[in-house]
This record gives structure tokens, C-alpha cells and sequence, in this order.
């Protein structure tokens, strides 16, 4: 009689209309299918996703980084004129307002971003700001892709996150994610996202959970610096670039022991273990994956599901908000990475900042009896600046073992401000610089022993 009462308390259903349940169905199985399916093209493992990613990116390779500097500048502009310009008609939109009157500090780095691009494009001024191993990398490498994947990303995030595929999966493997990980269930489809397609797609999702009220301060913290794991497609360039990919699967496998290993641990050590379980203030707590007595879990994941689904009332709505979350990364994000990500190259390059902070490094890698570990150690910091880094100062090693070693590393670390580091500063999520330095740091520190200890005693 309890367990009935209780059940009820919970306004449980017993059916629903095909109409209700297919708003539920197809969106989310266009979602699946699009984010979450690996498919194999051309030997490499990717998602639907990506294909048109890599389809609009492959048409435009040309034009794109023209374009990627157009956006800098006109984000530059347009956000000193909102400041200047005395009752702007941009100022009677509450999204034109949001996206242009930004602090001092982020109108800087969107003017700064603006004169690397433009001299990087041009390829004027001073070879440390246009090199191909700084600017050139942000505009020409890394812009292109985070422009078109971020492009599909927003557009068709909505068919994950509006029509209850993360209420009924959050629901089924709540009970695994909250002792495992303290993390409500749905986290596991941000892991998912990621490990199929990318990192920064799982910290979008992150962001709007948080931003949405879906994760506390501590949760989305925890998500986005543990779960935003480097896609299989990225895992298996770095192999490739570091000439082990003939060793894919035992090196993958490497990275997945030590990403399961750091995400137990770093959510239970500060500075992570200190954030509050508190939700975004604007919004407050929108998420119960509790089950209620009387019902099965399946059940209750559906119904959830379907009411979620039921919130969308037009899908004009759903549509423009899409096309609103593509402006702001592109006039907000982009020129964050094209001034910070060129700053952290220009450091990680031309200066030996890295290599007195690596020495530490020196004897924990022989103590781990790491071969060349003089030549090793800068790899395991210079991640943080940008993930392919560690990739590009283990190339030259000798030693298997060793670039073995730094590539899981390059993987496991998941914190590089070129591209992450940054999109998490520009987010709500409560992380600072030196926050994600210390979780950087920890990572390391955690997954190193792991992956030379799986090296030695597995694999070589």
C-alpha cells in the first residue's frame, strides 16, 4: 500500500499516445543516430556529425579561414561599437546585448583575436603571432574545425537535449553514475558524445546542462573535466602521428583505463570535491532521476521522457534557438581560441616556460623507468597549452615504449586551453585557469603511473 501511495505522489501514467510517444521517439533516434553511432568511413571511425562536418569543411577548405576572420573582426567591431555607441539599436535586444556587451577583459581578447587573425591570414607582422606552429595552427588547423563542428553541433544538439533521450538514459544508469562517479545519470551521454565524436561537443553539453539547470556547480565541473574524453578519430591521429598505430587497440585501451581511473578519483580530491551541489541560480533545479516506489525504472524513464518531449510547443522555437547557440560561439568562442589558443602556442613554442616546469618530470618518469626521459618529461606538461603538443615533442623519440606513453597521456590529460580550457573560462561552469591547471596537474599525476605500468607490463 506504501509503495502504491508513493507511486502516486509521483503523478505516475500508465499510457500514451502514439503522437506522445513518437515526438519522444524520433527526434531521439535522429540524435542517436547522429551523435552517438559510430560509423566507419574511408577506415576512420566517426559519426554522422562528423561526416557533415567533414563534408562542409572539405567544400570550404579555402574559404574558411577568410571567413573564420571575418567573424573575429566583426565580433571585435561590433563590440567596441555597442560600448561607444550611445542607444544602439542593438541594445533593445536581450540577444544582441548578451552576445556583444562584454566585460573589458573579453573585449580584449576579442580585439586580440582580431589582429591575430588578420595577421595571420595576411601573413604580416611578427613570424612568433603567424608561425604555423601559432596562429597558423588556431586559423588554419584548429579554427576550421571547430567552426563547422560547432556549426552541426548547435543545430542539432536540441534533438538530445529538448526531446528526452537524457531524461529516459539518465533515469536507466543513474544508479552506475552516482556511486561510481557522483554524477547524475545523464552525464553519461555527454561521455558518449565525446568518445563518438568530440570533446568540445561533450563540454556544449555540459554547458547547457548546467546553464539549463540539469547539473549542479560540482557535477557540471566534474562532467567537463573528466568526461570530455578525445574521440576515437583524434585517439587514432595522435597514434598515427606518433607512428604506434599498429599498437591502436592496446594503446585505446590504455587511454579508457586511465580516463575511468581519473574520473573516480578527481571528483573526490579538491579542487573539484569543494564545488557546491548547488544549481544555476537563474534557472535553478530542473532534474529528479529519483524512481519512485511502485514503478520500474524503465517506466519511469519513459514517462519522464515523454514529458519532456511534451514541453516543446513549437519547433520554429527549438529552431531558432539553435541557430542563436551557432552566433554566439562563433562571435564568443572563436575569437577566444584565436587569441588565447595563439598565446598558449607562443608559449608552449618559443619560450622554455615548459621545460622548467617539467623537470619535476624527469625522475617520476625514470623512476617509472620511462626510456629518455629528459626528452619525455615537456610532453607531459605542454598539453595543457594545446593536445596535440605532446604529440608534435614526442614525434622525434626513439623509444616505442616512451611516444606509447606520452600519447595516452596527450589523451588522458583532457585539459588544453586552445580549444577546451577556453570554451569552460567563456561557459558559467565555476572554473578558473588556475583551477583547471591543478586538475591538469592531477590527471597527470594519476594516469601516468597507469599508462607506463600497462605499457611495461601488457604491451612491450
Amino acid at each position: 500500500m506504501e509503495k502504491v501511495q508513493h507511486a502516486e505522489q509521483f503523478d505516475v501514467k500508465k499510457g500514451y499516445s502514439v503522437k506522445q510517444t513518437l515526438k519522444f521517439l524520433i527526434p531521439s533516434i535522429i540524435g542517436v543516430l547522429l551523435f552517438l553511432v559510430p560509423l566507419s568511413v574511408d577506415g576512420t571511425v566517426t559519426i554522422g556529425l562528423g561526416v557533415m562536418a567533414d563534408a562542409l569543411q572539405g567544400a570550404t577548405a579555402d574559404y574558411i579561414p577568410m571567413f573564420i576572420t571575418i567573424v573575429i573582426v566583426l565580433s571585435a567591431v561590433a563590440s567596441v561599437w555597442i560600448k561607444v555607441a550611445p542607444n544602439n539599436t542593438a541594445k533593445n535586444s536581450s540577444f544582441l546585448t548578451a552576445l556583444l556587451d562584454v566585460s573589458p577583459i573579453w573585449l580584449v581578447l576579442r580585439i586580440i583575436g582580431a589582429v591575430f587573425a588578420v595577421l595571420t591570414l595576411t601573413e604580416l607582422g611578427p613570424e612568433v603571432v603567424r608561425s604555423g606552429l601559432t596562429g597558423g595552427t588556431v586559423l588554419f588547423d584548429l579554427g576550421p574545425v571547430l567552426m563547422v563542428w560547432f556549426l552541426f553541433a548547435c543545430l542539432f544538439m536540441p534533438l538530445l537535449l529538448q526531446f528526452g533521450l537524457m531524461d529516459f538514459i539518465g533515469t536507466l544508469v543513474r544508479k552506475v553514475m552516482a556511486p561510481l562517479f557522483k554524477l547524475p545519470g545523464r552525464s553519461s551521454i555527454d561521455a558518449l558524445a565525446s568518445w563518438m565524436g568530440s570533446g568540445t561537443v561533450g563540454v556544449l553539453l555540459t554547458t547547457q546542462q548546467y546553464e539549463s539547470g540539469y547539473y549542479t556547480k560540482r557535477e557540471a565541473a566534474v562532467v567537463a573535466t573528466n568526461f570530455s574524453i578525445a574521440s576515437i578519430a583524434f585517439s587514432l591521429v595522435i597514434a598515427r602521428f606518433l607512428n604506434i598505430d599498429h599498437l591502436f587497440v592496446q594503446f585505446y585501451a590504455t587511454v579508457v583505463v586511465c580516463g575511468i581511473v581519473a574520473a573516480v578519483v578527481c571528483p573526490r580530491i579538491p579542487p573539484l570535491s569543494l564545488k557546491k551541489d548547488t544549481y544555476y541560480a537563474p534557472v535553478g533545479k530542473q532534474i529528479d532521476e529519483e524512481v519512485p516506489e511502485g514503478i520500474s525504472t524503465l517506466q519511469w524513464g519513459f514517462q519522464k521522457a515523454v514529458e519532456k518531449a511534451e514541453e516543446v510547443k513549437s519547433y520554429k522555437s527549438v529552431v531558432r534557438s539553435g541557430v542563436q547557440n551557432v552566433i554566439d560561439i562563433w562571435f564568443s568562442l572563436i575569437p577566444l581560441v584565436m587569441a588565447l589558443g595563439t598565446i598558449a602556442l607562443m608559449v608552449a613554442e618559443f619560450t622554455p616556460i615548459f621545460d622548467y616546469l617539467s623537470y619535476p618530470f624527469v625522475p617520476f618518469l625514470q623512476l617509472l623507468q620511462i626510456p629518455e626521459a629528459q626528452a619525455a618529461a615537456p610532453a607531459m606538461l605542454v598539453g595543457f597549452a594545446d593536445m596535440f603538443l605532446p604529440a608534435v615533442v614526442g614525434s622525434g623519440i626513439e623509444s616505442e615504449l616512451t611516444r606509447f606513453v606520452i600519447g595516452v597521456m596527450s589523451l588522458s590529460q583532457l585539459i588544453y586551453m586552445s580549444e577546451i580550457g577556453i570554451l569552460l573560462i567563456k561557459s558559467k561552469i565555476p572554473l578558473s585557469v588556475v583551477q583547471l591547471f591543478v586538475i591538469f596537474i592531477q590527471r597527470t599525476v594519476i594516469t601516468l603511473p597507469i599508462a607506463a605500468i600497462m605499457a611495461h607490463v601488457l604491451f612491450f
